[in-house]
């Protein structure tokens, strides 16, 4: 577990770093996806499904 957290926040640390330097590419967006697989395995992946539907909740409840 302590290996998956740390690999979860060196991936995470590092999509940061490429999204801020204004060019996504194809080895940064490959470094996205094994942060998303690492986040999965983690306990925090319930935490962020419910929020994702919370927020999903709210903007399909909104009337124009």
């Amino acid at each position: 577990m302590a290996v998956s957290i740390s690999v979860t926040l060196l991936l995470f640390v590092l999509a940061v770093v490429f999204l801020r330097s204004g060019g996504l590419k194809p080895s940064h967006a490959i470094v996205c996806a094994l942060l998303g697989f690492f986040l999965a395995g983690t306990s925090m992946a319930t935490t962020i499904q419910d929020g994702l539907n919370a927020t999903a909740g709210v903007v399909g409840s909104l009337k124009p």
